[in-house]
């Protein structure tokens, strides 16, 4: 049991007595609450207020309530301390101090709460009053059923961030301050508390929601650093380099072979999907063995998912595990006849370097940018798209390019730029729909220090003016926030940039290509796009095709397997398989075609690609195809003499157990050939 400090054992008996049936019938209420969370994802923050004031009814709270904190007595909140004893020096020790000019602002109080609602500890002093006034102090419990709507208790129940302003608290005490709480999950994805920022309610709160979901990322990071650093890689990644070291940059956690252990929450939502226990090469164009062998620090770029160029730097192990790496291990190894041995002469001297021959590899390009000539193989659209954009990159025009996710759209934006003559300057790719939104506008336009709270000492200069001479890539386009976009069509009209929080102007010459999947005109009339911003930047309009649209597309897939071996060995493709490739529908298109390839060459092992190394998804698509057509194919089937009993396993024989070859000759799908080829229960 507990010790509850210096209180009389009765009375501590009593007091752990009522907080426990307290704490039993917040958690049943929240319980019941928690049915309805995964909706609050696609909730307006209105909806999310409102709902919250739901709940407070519930609780049956009234405007007019007194806050109940549960206050807990001095000996259990120092328990509670000792549990969270690392959550708490963390927060304390690597993040607040990253967060200094927020500290010395008097009017702010950062609170660190658990995943009851118990404040654990609070630093700066508020201008709002006495702690008995607001309440913010260690051991008080934030909770919607005691203190109603408020920042804290609603991150809590939604498990999402959120800001509450004065007059969205539930009940009329609150409404004197602010709060922006954000969740705080570990490393096995579990809410384990929630940071808070409070100030009175007359202070500007622009950034202040933005620096709390900042904040919470950073203890998740630290704590992933923590719990892995010691003996695993730690990859960081963002969308340009100067960024790799900030808070909202994406962690994986790879072991020595490159599988992913564990990833930050910032890392699921860029990349849009579950990484648990996938490679590494599944992720970014790069094998592990180059990653151990990258010098520590040193930022590269990487593509990540076939489209989306990345920053990435590498963190290695802190206690590296050293293994000799013997061959004669491998199933292949053949020990040479004794004859074959070498013996060091003057005809073999031991220290004679054996020069590679000079290439023409050695370009002035990226090994990852595509030569121009090489991004069509006989497709006319895509011929005469890359001859218009090649020829407006030298003219004030800008270019927007449309095409489906994973038409390759970056992958032809590097390619122009490398063939330009701003090749020498930067390449700026910005994903807007990969920055918090409270952040897009001064990540692209820069600001002076101290321009808001939580703004870095010296300043950023901003993405915009980092592709000063070089070009500016803004995929995504139509995530812009509309204010963001105002300010971006005075950057495109006046050529100048003013930082926020400065009055200077800075001149800008940058090439814009602009990209999206959305239909910008659509956007336009539902008003969720600037007019005037999309007639700016639709100088030369192109559109990508998708994949399957291509007539190259043989020639394409041809060329993609051939990059893929450059890199890593890899088995041929037969006649057989391309056929089966160009017949996929490719809903994924340049991306998903990427992927089949590798998992395909890394199944195989460098033995002959066959239908069974390939990823079961990609015959999924295969017949989802073949089944809209399975009626008619059937009708047409049964107009022949033979069955399809009689017909598949026939088909089968005659193309050696091919089930690809045999649902295509014999037009239905997959399915319908693995239904068919099963023997029946009465032939022994």
């Amino acid at each position: 049991m507990h010790t509850l400090g210096v209180l009389p054992d009765v009375l501590e008996l009593e007091m752990q007595d009522e907080e426990k049936q307290k704490q039993e019938k917040n958690a049943a209420a929240t319980a019941e609450i928690n049915s309805a969370s995964e909706t609050n994802m696609v909730q307006t923050h209105k909806e999310r207020i409102q709902a919250s004031w739901y709940r407070c009814e519930q609780f049956g709270l009234d405007h007019s309530s007194s806050p109940d904190f549960a206050t807990l007595p001095k000996g259990t909140l120092s328990d509670l301390i000792d549990q969270h004893r690392s959550l708490l020096e963390t927060t304390e020790n690597e993040v607040l101090p990253y967060y200094e000019n927020i500290l010395s602002n008097s009017a702010c109080m950062i609170v660190l709460a658990d995943r009851q609602g118990h404040v654990l500890n609070t630093w700066g002093q508020p201008r709002f009053g006495s702690a008995s006034q607001h309440g913010l102090v260690g051991g008080n419990q934030w909770t919607e059923m005691g203190v109603g709507t408020n920042a804290i208790g609603t991150a809590l129940i939604t498990g999402e961030a959120i800001q509450v302003g004065r007059d969205e608290h539930f009940l009329r005490a609150n409404r004197f301050m602010v709060g922006s709480a954000s969740p705080i999950y570990n490393t096995k994805n579990d809410l384990v508390g929630v940071l808070d920022i409070s100030s009175d309610a007359y202070l500007p709160q622009d950034h202040t929601f933005g620096m709390v979901k900042l904040m919470s990322l950073s203890v998740e990071n630290r704590l992933i650093f923590a719990a892995f650093q010691q003996e695993h890689f730690i990859l960081s990644f963002n969308t340009n380099v100067v960024s790799l070291d900030s808070h909202w940059s994406g962690i994986l956690v790879l072991d020595e072979n490159g599988t992913i252990v564990s990833a930050n929450r910032r890392a699921e939502v860029v990349l849009a999907q579950d990484l648990a226990l996938l490679n590494i090469n599944q992720i970014f164009d790069i094998e592990m063995r180059e990653i151990k062998h990258h010098p520590y620090s040193l930022p590269m770029k990487l593509i990540a998912m076939g489209r989306y160029q990345f920053y990435v730097k590498v963190i290695p192990p802190v206690q590296q595990i050293m293994r000799i790496p013997d061959f004669r291990q491998r199933a292949d190894y053949v020990a040479p006849p004794q004859s074959e041995v070498i013996v060091m002469n003057e005809k073999n001297p031991p220290f004679e370097k054996v020069k590679k021959p000079e290439t023409s590899s050695s370009k002035a390009i990226p090994d990852n940018v595509i030569p121009l000539a090489e991004l069509q193989h006989g497709d006319d659209r895509v011929e005469r798209l890359v001859r218009q954009a090649h020829k407006i990159m030298e003219k004030d025009i800008p270019i927007l390019i449309h095409g489906e996710t994973g038409a390759g759209k970056e992958i032809f934006v590097r390619s122009l730029h490398y063939h330009s003559s701003r090749a020498k300057e930067m390449l700026v790719a910005v994903n807007c729909a990969a920055i918090p939104a409270e952040l897009v506008e001064s990540e692209l336009f820069g600001y002076e220090k101290g321009a808001f709270t939580g703004a870095q000492n010296r300043g950023s200069i901003g993405l915009i003016r980092r592709a000063h001479h070089g070009t500016l890539f803004l995929d995504e386009i139509g995530e812009m926030p509309m204010a963001v976009q105002s300010r971006l069509l005075r950057v495109l009209q006046e050529r100048v940039v003013t930082p926020l929080g400065s009055t200077e102007a800075f001149p800008v010459d940058i090439k814009l290509i602009s990209a999206t999947n959305r239909i910008l005109k659509e956007e336009v009339k539902e008003g969720r796009f600037r007019q005037d911003l999309y007639y700016r930047i639709s100088g030369l309009n192109i559109e990508l095709p998708a994949l399957r649209e291509r007539t190259d597309k043989a020639k394409l897939i041809q060329y993609l397997h051939e990059r893929l071996r450059k890199e890593e060995p890899g088995p041929a493709l037969s006649q057989a398989m391309l056929d089966l490739l160009v017949t996929h529908p490719w809903p994924g298109n340049m991306r998903q075609l990427v992927h089949v390839l590798k998992v395909g060459m890394a199944m195989a092992d460098e033995e002959v690609l066959e239908e069974w190394h390939l990823p079961d998804d990609f015959f999924d698509d295969l017949d989802s195809m073949a089944q809209t057509d399975d009626s008619a194919q059937l009708s047409s089937t049964n107009e022949q003499d033979e069955p399809l009993e009689e017909l598949i396993p026939r088909l089968l024989k005659e193309f050696k157990g091919n089930v690809s070859q045999t649902a295509k000759t014999a037009g239905v799908s997959r399915n319908t050939v693995y239904k068919y080829s099963k023997p029946k229960e009465n032939d022994n």
